[in-house]
């Protein structure tokens, strides 16, 4: 619902002598202006009686009250309310406006100019800070931050915690679930139905209590608070393991109206007997689905249960997903006329629309080559977030990229808190760490997330990508996988709804060339001045070197951007000084036993032993595998020794079939198991026609069903 803005003690002024000199009309206008909360007067002509009772009757919202206050709803609308009945869905059409009467108010601007506010401006910001009931100095520091609109998720809900509504929230990551909850409870205990009930002075307890899974969350919710919260004069605490307990409990002894923290430091001070939970109005459980996935389920269950009177405690949940301990939890705690503000649905997509998802074939030992060149083309200069899986990966991958932090659970709280200020700040731009920074990582910038390599599940995908495009912004996402495992890709695409888009790493030579445009400019801004110290030796150099002045320049525009030569890169591994080459044969290729039967025909055995990832293309009619760069010459003229059959160079990688990734080749895993000519470990014998080597049997006894074609 719309809220309009008070107007100031001069204007009152301005207005009242306005009302005196004009017509019967004039002064029914200005009526209508007391009438809206525009004048604080407490002389009520009739008329202004008379709008008031027919703005009731429309069920529109009295500001006479004052400013930051509680509003005062019509009955008749309030009735409506009821009748609705529990577990009501919150529309987002309203939200937006949709369904709200357009009301005009008539103010002055920074100049004393007098201006109107109606229809066309209610229409271009539905969800504009000024048609919330939110107080002058929250407005401000909104402002401050450059928040002019609420987002979705906070539109939503706004109203509903307000009003006093238990709330499940479900929004995407990255959608401004904090301040969905932070504007209403902040508003409620200042201006609200909890201000008169809300403890005060030394020694109080505190009045919310906000769970969240991990300490990088913790810390920034808690910020959050000490923004928004200090600036209404209401103090937080963050809790959390891993720091000391002493200077948590001192600031519980002093006395707090918020605290924040983790679940697992929260249950130690409430048997520690440090934190009293009795006088609790609000209790927050943001990140629901990932306690679950951490195995916060009897903590959470324990500390929600500590608030003896449900009656006169609001829960607010929110989640990007809603499995059954999600629901479980919500059916016992929360009230049976609870709010839901759902802005994911049943949409099968889940991550964020706002990032690009990209896919890439890696190999292990090419990523400390290839990501410095992924950062290079796809961060825009902003801050990059790198993910691992494990500590021991995180640490190594830092120490090759220079300028980089690794961020894991062995690096210890102050450190950790160090080095997100770090990143925050722009000290450094790059980020390698594991889970514990996929979630609650809120920091601005981020503009790329590379994730070394498919994670287990769909949510913590989710949840990595989510770390950019946030607030608006847009932002990029690559997956690195091994091609052997690209049937982990299909999976993600079918779990989460993502598409992702297939692409070619950078090459070498695209990266060189931008970074020579670099070295351009800056040589072009270079002082003449230079210029008569090394003329002399420019002059010798080109003498004696047979190059062109051209040649040259180009040869010193590489050496000032770094490069000495330039490598090729495989579009299949990744892999430097290896290129991607396709076989065809004018017919189909069923299988890469087939394929490598046609190489030995056309090229010498050394030659085939260097082939890498022999995969099959999706249309079965070509097989593209790996080859080193000094071997490409042998290839493409092998060619000629049989007919129909064609080998070229790629400059972008086809579709491949995906149960085929790296059949052959130098896989050690898959199909067709031990290598590419050896004999395989076979398993059972049953595995053996799967697990056998493309030659004889598996040790299981099972033959290999290509014995006969080799």
């Amino acid at each position: 619902m719309p809220s309009l803005l008070l107007s100031s003690p001069s204007e009152l002024d301005e207005l009242k002598k306005l009302t005196q000199k004009k017509s019967k009309k004039e002064e029914s206008m200005a009526a209508e202006l007391y009438q809206n909360g525009s004048l604080e007067d407490e002389k009520k002509s009739k008329k202004k009686k008379k709008h008031k009772n027919l703005d009731a009757e429309d069920g529109e919202i009295d500001d006479s009250d004052g400013e930051g206050s509680e509003k005062k709803i019509s009955k008749k609308k309030r009735k409506a309310s009821d009748e609705e009945g529990s577990n009501t869905i919150i529309d987002a059409a309203a939200v937006n406006g949709t369904a709200l009467k357009k009301l005009k108010l008539k103010k002055k601007d920074e100049d004393g100019e007098v201006i109107a506010r109606g229809e066309d401006e209610g229409a271009a910001s539905p969800n504009a800070v000024s048609k919330f009931r939110i107080s002058k100095v929250l407005r401000e520091k909104l402002k401050l931050k450059g928040i002019e609109s609420l987002f979705p998720i906070q539109a939503m809900t706004f109203d509903s915690v307000l009003d006093g509504s238990d709330l499940v929230g479900r929004a995407r990551t990255g959608q401004g679930k904090t301040l969905a909850f932070v504007l209403p409870i902040l508003e409620s205990l200042t201006n609200g139905k909890y201000k008169a009930a809300r403890k005060t002075g030394y020694g109080r307890p505190p009045s919310v209590l906000v769970l969240l899974p991990t300490r990088e969350l913790a810390n920034q919710v808690y910020a959050d608070f000490e923004v928004y919260g200090g600036a209404v004069g209401l103090s937080a605490c963050c809790l959390y393991g891993g720091s000391p307990y002493r200077a948590q409990e001192l600031a519980l002894k002093r006395g707090i109206d918020i605290v924040v923290g983790t679940p697992g430091r929260i249950k130690d001070h409430i048997e520690r007997g440090t934190l009293d939970l009795k006088f609790v109005k609000f209790r927050i459980l943001d990140e629901a689905d990932e306690m679950l996935n951490m195995g916060f389920v009897d903590d959470v269950e324990l500390i929600l249960g500590k608030v003896e009177d449900v009656s006169k405690v609001q829960t607010l949940l929110f989640s990007a997903t809603l499995p059954d301990w999600v629901k479980k939890i919500s059916a016992r705690f929360l009230k049976h006329d609870k709010k839901t503000a759902d802005l994911v649905g049943n949409e099968k997509l889940k991550a964020s629309a706002s990032v690009r998802h990209l896919v890439l074939p890696c190999t292990r030992q090419a990523r400390v080559q290839l990501i410095p060149d992924i950062i290079h083309c796809y961060s825009r200069g902003g801050r990059t977030i790198i993910f691992t899986e494990t500590k021991e990966s995180a640490s190594e991958l830092a120490g090759s990229l220079p300028g980089s932090r690794a961020l894991h659970g062995d690096i210890v709280q102050a450190q950790r808190e160090v080095i997100l200020a770090g990143f925050r700040s722009g000290r450094f731009l790059v980020l390698v760490a594991t889970n514990v920074a996929a979630r609650g990582l809120d920091i601005q910038d981020v503009q790329l997330i590379i994730q070394c390599e498919p994670p287990r599940d769909v949510e913590a995908y989710i949840h990595r990508s989510g770390r950019t495009g946030r607030a608006g912004n847009t932002g990029v996402a690559i997956l690195l996988y091994e091609p052997r495992y690209s049937y982990s890709i299909s999976r993600l695409e079918r779990e989460s709804g993502v598409k992702f888009e297939h692409i070619s790493p950078p090459q070498p030579a695209d990266v060189a060339e931008s970074a020579g445009s670099d070295a351009a400019k800056a040589i072009s801004n270079i002082s003449d001045s230079v210029i008569p110290v090394f003329q002399s030796q420019a002059e010798q150099l080109l003498s004696s070197s047979g190059l062109s002045a051209v040649d040259l320049l180009a040869k010193a525009l590489a050496k000032a951007a770094g490069y000495t030569d330039i490598k090729q890169r495989s579009l299949l591994s990744s892999i430097e000084n290896y290129v991607t080459l396709l076989l065809q044969a004018g017919k189909t290729i069923d299988s890469p036993a087939f394929a490598f039967s046609i190489l030995r025909r056309v090229l010498p055995n050394e030659n085939i032993g260097g082939v890498k990832g022999l995969s099959l293309t999706a249309d079965g009619m070509g097989a593209v595998f790996d080859v080193p760069a000094d071997d490409v010459n042998a290839f493409v003229e092998g060619q000629e020794n049989a007919n129909m059959v064609t080998i070229e160079v790629l400059k972008s990688l086809p579709p491949l079939h995906g149960n085929d990734q790296s059949r052959g080749g130098d896989t050690r895993r898959g199909r067709f198991g031990g290598g590419r000519f050896s004999g395989g470990r076979g398993g059972n014998g049953n595995s053996g026609r799967r697990n056998g080597g493309l030659h004889g049997k598996g040790n299981g006894g099972g033959r290999n069903r290509f014995n006969k074609r080799w």
